[in-house]
């Protein structure tokens, strides 16, 4: 009898031991891209980008201002900065203007938290080279010693782990436009790796370490191969060494032809939304200013995404397996625009009432619906639920889908809203939903029903 136990406990022991064994990644794509990706990710669906840095303050055009000023000497950019500031003046010199007097981290987080998103990627160092952190890889081209001398990366991830239950994400460009080792290895072919070894890993290793993001959004490969950057070691490392190694997700932009094809979730590019349904975990990282990442004091509100548009690319994207980041710039003392402010709080009303059919969703057999285009499906699984978002009120109070197939035991709610709604058969595939009247306090850019006990099994679109 006490033999059997103790084999019994030693067996035991053995399966927790190597269920709980953490899989060890080599540094080649072929085993990096077989880790599957983080749960939570899909889960949350909806992100909020920042891009801020020293472009915020010329603010002018693009976040791109440097090299449209500099590199490509676009006439635009040339003759603002000769009209606007001195002779001799460099891109440098902006730097202790961005001063950041208004950034209120605390603020910062209660305006994302009350978007509805569930994480926030925040650029630590874009194209221009200067980091948001005191990196000692970045000397005196960083915010503690020019600028606001403030940790700014290390005030927003307290601020958001403290106040909300936002995932904290990282943006990272690898290469800097005019960094002369970048441009020396460049001018080599790459056979020289002196920029990504003195410079861009070193600072990947340093955010990793100080700030455990859980995602880690890479760009930027200066037309570099993967293997220029080290790529596949660095992600090895953070897999299987670093802190946040069981939590973090990653991107596809690790050098040139990864794009869409290596790393954790796709971009593919920027403002991607195919519209179908892909077989990979993809985002659609997009701008609410049409024209720009950065903040822009030339922006005019017709270059602003409405929230109707926001809600149908956030529904759209969701519906098709994808994550949506949107993107805001904030000025350089460190305000969040107001237009910004309030198509955040617009996404968070919408979201509050229904984000039962966005957040925790999958996919479902059809992505919109064949009978009327302007709706798009979701599901979940485990409940035996289907959603339709509908993005236009019909004028009869009658919404026709043609997809779901439904029984005698079919109930149809509208989320947010109490009560079953009433609904008819149209033969063996189809339905029309009478919808409710709905009092003023309904967002009214988008509406969901949510459809169970369908005649079909609901489950995850492949």
């Amino acid at each position: 009898m006490d033999g059997a136990l103790s084999l019994q406990a030693a067996v035991l022991l053995l399966a927790a031991h190597f269920g709980a064994a953490r899989v060890t990644y080599e540094p080649t794509w072929e085993s990096l891209d077989s880790r599957s990706i983080p749960d939570w990710f899909d889960d949350v669906k909806f992100g909020i980008f920042i891009h801020w840095g020293v472009f915020s303050v010329p603010s002018f055009g693009s976040e791109w201002f440097w090299w449209y000023w500099q590199g490509r000497k676009l006439q635009s950019y040339v003759d603002f900065m000769d009209k606007n500031y001195p002779p001799g003046f460099h891109y440098e010199d902006f730097g202790p203007q961005f001063t950041a007097e208004f950034y209120d981290p605390k603020q910062w987080a209660n305006i994302l938290k009350a978007s509805g998103a569930k994480y926030v990627v925040l650029t630590s160092k874009h194209h221009e080279g200067y980091t948001l952190w005191g990196s000692k890889y970045s000397w005196n081209w960083n915010s503690v010693d020019v600028g606001s001398k403030r940790d700014l990366v290390g005030e927003l991830a307290e601020a958001i782990r403290n106040a909300t239950d936002l995932h904290f994400g990282l943006y990272h460009s690898l290469f800097e436009w005019f960094n002369p080792l970048f441009i020396s290895d460049k001018d080599n072919s790459f056979k020289t790796r002196t920029f990504p070894n003195t410079k861009s890993l070193p600072e990947l290793y340093e955010i990793v370490m100080k700030y455990k993001p859980e995602i880690l959004w890479s760009d930027g490969d200066g037309n570099a191969p993967d293997t220029y950057w080290n790529s596949t070691g660095f992600l090895a490392w953070l897999y299987n060494e670093s802190p946040v190694g069981d939590i973090v997700v990653t991107n596809d932009r690790w050098g040139q032809d990864c794009i869409c094809k290596h790393g954790g979730f796709y971009t593919c590019s920027d403002r991607y939304s195919p519209g179908h349904l892909l077989p990979h975990k993809w985002e659609n990282c997009m701008t609410i200013d049409k024209r720009s990442w950065g903040y822009r004091r030339n922006a005019l509100i017709s270059e602003m995404l409405t929230i109707e548009e926001l809600v149908q690319e956030l529904v759209e994207t969701v519906s098709c397996g994808g994550n949506l980041l949107m993107n805001i710039g904030p000025t350089h003392d460190g305000r969040i625009p107001v237009v910004f402010e309030e198509r955040l709080s617009q996404m968070g009303k919408w979201l509050e009432v229904n984000g039962e059919s966005i957040y925790s969703t999958k996919p479902w057999r059809a992505q919109n619906d064949s009978v009327t285009p302007a709706v798009w499906y979701t599901c979940k699984p485990k409940e035996q639920a289907v959603f339709a978002v509908f993005l236009k009120w019909p004028t009869n109070c009658n919404i026709v889908l043609g997809e779901p197939k439904t029984s005698e035991l079919t109930e149809v709610y509208m989320v947010g809203y109490e009560g079953k709604l009433k609904w008819t058969a149209l033969g063996e595939k189809g339905m029309v939903i009478s919808l409710p009247r709905l009092g003023p306090a309904t967002p009214p850019w988008g509406w969901a029903v949510k459809i169970s006990k369908l005649n079909e099994i609901v489950v995850k679109a492949t």
